[in-house]
């Protein structure tokens, strides 16, 4: 089993009353939860279909570029 790192982003939607759940570098993997803690699990369960589709359809899986900054 290959492991994978990404970047989640969480945002809560005052209107909806819900975090939602963000991978940029996996386009259209999201999810959300009433909770952060929610939101995470939820969307662990979206990166891993979304890999396992990618995969189904011989499709790489992107690995996220990460690059360091200092100011």
């Amino acid at each position: 089993m290959e492991e994978y790192e990404y970047t989640v982003v969480l945002e809560y939607d005052d209107e909806v009353g819900e975090y939602a759940a963000l991978v940029p570098a996996l386009p259209g993997c999201t999810s959300q939860g009433k909770i952060k803690e929610e939101a995470l699990a939820n969307v662990l369960e979206a990166i891993r279909g979304h890999i396992e589709a990618l995969r189904l359809l011989c499709r790489e899986v992107p690995r996220e570029q990460r690059v360091k900054v200092a100011v």
